[in-house]
């Protein structure tokens, strides 16, 4: 904590946070980040993006875009307060719990997750915080697992905030939450903006948000400098601003994510963003988890198939008829994998790149 004290301060050499128990990781990390060469003036601490590529990039933030969302999200939530770390703190989501922390002159509870994460451990983890604000940063994934605990679910109930963020909040599991008595606060960003700046929807402040194309585009005193090593990359083309590839509309000042650009299936001539049809897949009653790629198809070019961790049988006649009282018939999948998990990077993040080579092997 020390070295993150001095490191908001302006005052030593740029960090790169690490998985301490991933050698490979960090090799990886190692390798395409160049840790220990010379770094632009100003930047506090490079935070790898999760790397869908296979090639993961730094975002490199000043110790000004870390303080900026620090002050931001404790001004939104009620002021400052006491955290629980319960994401890996390499990534951006559990490094913002320990600045936050840092800033709060408090000292957060942390949760081992170097194993992958127990819900039954948010027991007596939430019991060992401190007042009288006490807040947490999980996953989706994190928080369909701490259903299955009725006294974990009470844990988080009693705290005054759950951000939730990493990937798409399904609406079933927030009317859950929300009938469960927790205070879910749903967040949008990324290592490129300083973790999240969108909160269910609006900015926070010093945050700006436009959409260019249909493009999310944000921009304030969070967002990175750029990538270390590659100054001309496109999505910081335009100095305060990043470029993202989500794509999302604003309405009365709110913003809606609909999808990913860059993972727009392409069937039968026809676009279907897999966000879209994974929101009507997952109000399914047998539904737990989904996700939707598109695999090569001779005639459709690429058909729509999705995978299911399911909760009870399902079939795939049954799931195109729910996707159809929704949606045109034209999105509902063709094929059905019933799976134990999904794949995931990063803290909780579908990894659809990894999901789509598993089911082309099938």
């Amino acid at each position: 904590m020390p070295r993150l004290s001095r490191m908001l301060a302006g005052d030593g050499p740029a960090l790169l946070p690490v998985p301490a128990d991933d050698p490979r990781e960090t090799e990886r990390l190692h390798d395409a980040l160049t840790p220990g060469t010379p770094i632009d003036d100003g930047v506090a601490l490079v935070v790898a993006t999760s790397g869908t590529t296979g090639v993961p990039k730094g975002a490199m933030l000043s110790a000004s875009a870390l303080v900026a969302s620090a002050t931001a999200t404790e001004e939104r939530l009620g002021g400052p307060g006491s955290w629980l770390l319960a994401l890996p703190a390499h990534h951006i989501a559990g490094m913002q719990v320990l600045l936050r922390s840092v800033l709060a002159g408090t000292s957060p509870v942390v949760m081992d997750v170097s194993g992958g994460f127990d819900p039954s451990a948010l027991i007596d983890a939430v019991g060992s915080m401190s007042g009288p604000l006490r807040y947490t940063s999980l996953v989706p994934g994190q928080l369909v697992k701490a259903f299955q605990i009725p006294e974990a679910v009470a844990a988080l109930a009693s705290l005054d905030a759950v951000l939730l963020g990493g990937a798409a909040t399904p609406v079933p599991l927030r009317e859950k939450a929300h009938d469960a008595g927790i205070r879910l606060v749903r967040t949008y960003g990324m290592s490129e903006t300083a973790g999240g700046c969108v909160y269910d929807g609006v900015p926070l402040r010093d945050t700006l948000v436009r959409i260019h194309d249909g493009r999310v585009v944000l921009g304030g005193k969070t967002v990175a400098s750029g990538y270390r090593g590659l100054p001309d990359h496109p999505a910081f083309a335009e100095p305060g601003w990043f470029r993202t590839d989500d794509a999302g509309t604003i309405v009365d000042g709110v913003l809606s994510i609909s999808g990913r650009l860059d993972e727009a299936i392409s069937t039968g001539g026809l676009t279907v963003v897999p966000q879209v049809v994974e929101a009507a897949l997952i109000t399914h009653p047998a539904v737990l988890e989904c996700a939707v790629v598109g695999l090569p198809d001779e005639r459709l070019g690429q058909k729509i198939v999705v995978a299911v961790v399911a909760s009870a049988p399902v079939t795939l006649a049954d799931l195109r008829s729910h996707v159809a009282a929704s949606l045109d018939i034209t999105a509902a999948p063709r094929e059905l994998f019933l799976l134990d998990s999904l794949p995931t990077r990063g803290p909780g993040k579908l990894n659809r790149a990894e999901l789509q080579t598993v089911l082309e092997k099938r």
